[in-house]
């Protein structure tokens, strides 16, 4: 019999994408009809609230649009079947409901003959179930609450369920991140309690403090992989998740390529088209002027759907909330997938251009004995002609081959071309209570060619109780940079950033240093990395007990090279090193499970700037020796199947990195070791109907230890606080249908911008405010509107400290900042 068609207009389209790359593994969903799961939907729109039924109860929904156009549905929570929700969701409405295998499917007449109903065998439902990394099961399904998944990528481990990996991971949704109006990486972690945003060394680039150990942009992996996406900003338009795994990751990841990441690791997964059509497009704007377009498309192709595409469009231009700043974006990616029973293929093409004008440099108060107060958050002490333009293409491919059920391999690689061009003129202050300081112009232009791969094999067998999933890998990445600069540092002009000094943009016609052809940047730097990697996870106890081992043995080769021969320098070198892991986890039951590790992380070592206070470093360039960094952790989970919660134990200790003052003379050297102890605690969910939480708090305590100075051992490592805390509460107003309203705290303690602990930087708390809309239109449209408005109290506040090792520059936060935008799916 042909398989019924249905017009893809607002119940099925517009269903479907909230649930495009969220839906659960398919073998999950086959007993989702008949199992009580948890339900959380609050009163709206009916067709809203049979999407968010389909979601949390991982199945399909098919209606004609027409039956449920205009109606209201009543609000339905509890650990509920589907066809207990269906019974309350269409209580009244003269609808029915019939579930076919893992369909729902909804009509408006119990007469076989009305043909509203599709008689038994006439259903032929294909679902296809997203998967960024090209695996079987597809993503983790969605939380209660739909803020963050049930579970993430844990490297080479592959997804994992929260409750079965002996490892700290959070994995933020595109939910979460159209409703918070998230612009970047920066913003979406910002919702995680362990994590804290900064600024890179001379640059705009985002960096950030997982457990108070520096992470950069560059060391975020796509999918997997790392070095693939734009090494300063990555716009969240392309995202389909961010995943967080707290804490070292050697062996899970492989060592960062910039020599960071010990703290932890960022993973982008991209967006692949689910089962239904989709057309999105998003208007908006934000203070300062600033206009925002995208949009979202995905279709799947094919008489069993075996082939989808998914197309994402951005765009934002304007100016800023800050005076005399302006930026622009255009973001383009395309995801595409091809499955058939055994084998299942993706790849992905992106292409961003990122351009800042103006922007307001961070102040580096090395000079100054005192921290200055906060300027008022929209003043901008940049000079007009500065600039950055970053231009990047990538592009991965995967594939993953199914030999038996249980034995398959997988084969994955990427490409990146990013180009830079940045005119910057950075300030430091001479004078802590006036403001007053010194700028120069300081140009750079720079090449990355990034080319990356792994290939692996996934078993799993059983020998009496115990069964084994065993994983063995090797990977590959290649990394070289071309690179130019020039720095005029003599030729220094007074700047103010309380009253800001505009200058003319200054001649480099005979600048103090110049590091290779600025037009025709030469290789000044290259990276190589290999490894190869073995592990199994023996799951005992009916699966309560579950112990993981690995090893990753993995070389590292490293050399820069002179900026005008390209010659290699003295100093680099090739070195490979072994990373143990040891991981158990226990479910005392299916809602409490405890937890430890040990991991060790393997950085290379980082390189010595070229200069520190508008002077030369003495070795600027040279690499130090690898990093090996050592952690422990235990830690405690709970899920009630609405509301979920974790309390993390850890301490990691790294050789530490610093610039030495000898009476002038800067230093970039290696001595003692960071020592960071702390506990996290992290909520989410919708403990009840209607009121969902995210957040947590992190308590740290990073020292450094052993220095060899009295003035620096035993004081705490620059930029990281005692305390930071996030809590953000979304709330689902009963007497509006369709309205929800949100609010989030965010707190950093105090921070110290130098190693001697003798510069104290304020802590701070900022307040944001979001609220949303969710309508259905005449011709089958779904309407969302969305405001927001971040810093509510307008505070000043010094947002970061440092973002560099041995560095503790202050980068000042936004000032109060709107943002509105209205999405239409039709």
């Amino acid at each position: 019999m042909t398989t019924p068609r249905f017009k893809p207009t607002l119940a099925s389209s517009a269903i479907l994408a909230a649930l495009l790359g969220m839906a659960p593994p398919a073998q999950a969903q086959s007993s989702a009809a008949g199992q009580p799961v948890p339900v959380s939907i609050q009163a709206q729109p009916l067709s809203q609230a049979l999407q968010d039924l389909a979601r949390q109860t991982e199945m399909e929904l098919i209606v004609r649009p027409e039956l449920v156009a205009g109606r209201s549905a009543p609000g339905v929570s509890g650990s509920l079947t589907a066809s207990q929700a269906l019974d309350r969701l269409l209580q009244g409405s003269g609808l029915i409901y019939r579930i076919d295998g893992r369909a729902i499917v909804i009509s408006g007449d119990a007469s076989p003959s009305s043909g509203a109903v599709m008689q038994e065998g006439e259903l032929a439902a294909i679902v296809v179930q997203p998967s960024a990394d090209a695996s079987a099961a597809g993503l983790l399904r969605e939380y209660a609450g739909g803020q963050v998944a049930r579970g993430s990528r844990v490297g080479i481990l592959g997804s994992k369920d929260l409750m079965d990996t002996p490892f700290s991971t959070s994995s933020y949704t595109n939910q979460l991140i159209q409703n918070q109006q998230a612009r970047s990486v920066a913003d979406v972690v910002t919702n995680d309690p362990s994590v804290r945003t900064a600024r890179g060394f001379g640059n705009f680039s985002e960096t950030y403090f997982i457990r108070g150990f520096l992470t950069y942009a560059d060391d975020i992996a796509y999918n997997g992989l790392y070095g693939l996406l734009p090494r300063q900003y990555t716009a969240a338009e392309m995202i389909e998740r961010v995943e967080i795994l707290r804490g070292a990751g050697a062996f899970l990841y492989g060592a960062a390529p910039s020599g960071m990441g010990i703290g932890g690791t960022i993973n982008i997964l991209p967006k692949r088209a689910s089962s239904r059509p989709l057309n999105q497009v998003t208007l908006g704007t934000a203070s300062g002027g600033q206009l925002y377009t995208a949009a979202d498309f995905s279709r799947r192709f094919g008489d069993k759907q075996n082939m989808g595409i998914r197309v994402n469009l951005a765009r934002r231009d304007g100016d800023t909330a800050i005076d005399r700043e302006s930026a622009r974006l255009d973001l383009a990616t395309i995801g595409l997938d091809w499955r058939n029973d055994r084998l299942r293929l993706s790849a992905d093409i992106g292409y961003q251009n990122n351009r800042i004008k103006g922007m307001r440099p961070s102040v580096n108060i090395d000079a100054v004995d005192a921290v200055p107060r906060m300027p008022d958050g929209k003043t901008n002490y940049a000079q007009p002609w500065t600039r950055l333009n970053e231009e990047d293409i990538f592009g991965t491919i995967r594939a993953e081959y199914d030999f038996t059920d249980s034995t398959t391999a997988w084969i994955a690689g990427g490409m990146r071309r990013g180009k830079e061009f940045n005119s910057l003129a950075g300030v430091s202050l001479t004078d802590a209570d006036t403001g007053a300081g010194t700028t120069y112009r300081f140009d750079n232009r720079r090449q990355d060619d990034v080319k990356t791969g792994e290939i692996g094999l996934r078993t799993s067998f059983d020998t009496g109780p115990i069964n084994y999933q065993v994983v063995a890998s090797a990977s590959w990445f290649d990394h070289k940079e071309r690179n130019a600069v020039i720095m005029d540092f003599t030729n220094l002009h007074d700047v103010n950033i309380y009253d800001p000094i505009l200058i003319e943009r200054p001649s480099l016609d005979n600048p103090a240093f110049v590091g290779g052809d600025i037009n025709n940047p030469a290789l000044r730097d290259r990276t190589r990395m290999s490894s190869f990697t073995i592990g199994d996870t023996m799951s005992m106890l009916d699966d309560r007990l579950e112990i993981t081992l690995g090893l990753r043995h993995q070389r590292m080769r490293h050399n820069t090279y002179a900026y005008l021969t390209a010659i290699p320098e003295p100093g680099g070198y090739d070195d490979s090193r072994t990373s143990p892991v040891a991981g158990v986890v226990y479910k005392i039951n299916d809602g409490l499970s405890v937890y430890a590790n040990y991991i060790e992380s393997l950085a290379r070592g980082s390189r010595a700037p070229d200069t520190n206070n508008n002077l030369p470093v003495t070795n600027g360039g040279q690499l130090l020796p690898p990093f090996v960094s050592k952690q422990q952790e235990i830690g405690v989970k709970y899920d009630s199947g609405s509301f979920g919660a974790s309390l993390a134990l850890f301490t990691t200790k790294k050789p530490n990195a610093y610039l030495q003052d000898n009476g002038g003379d800067y230093t970039y050297t290696s001595s003692g070791k960071d020592r960071h102890r702390g506990a996290e605690l992290s909520l989410y969910g919708e403990p009840i109907a209607g009121l969902r939480l995210l957040g947590g708090v992190t308590l740290l305590d990073a020292k450094q230890v052993s220095t060899d100075d009295p003035a620096t051992s035993g004081k705490r490592v620059i930029g990281v606080p005692r305390q930071q805390a996030t809590l953000g509460v979304e709330w689902d107003v009963p007497s509006v249908t369709g309205l929800s309203v949100d609010a989030r705290a965010i707190a950093t303690g105090s921070r110290y911008a130098d190693a001697q602990n003798t510069k104290r930087v304020p802590g701070w708390v900022r307040f944001d405010l979001g609220a949303r809309y969710v309508a259905e239109l005449p011709g089958d449209r779904l309407l969302t509107l969305r405001a927001r408005v971040e810093n509510v109290m307008n505070r000043d506040y010094w947002a970061s400290v440092g973002g560099y090792p041995g560095s503790g520059y202050l980068v000042l936060g936004n000032p109060r900042t709107f943002m509105l935008n209205a999405s239409l799916e039709f």
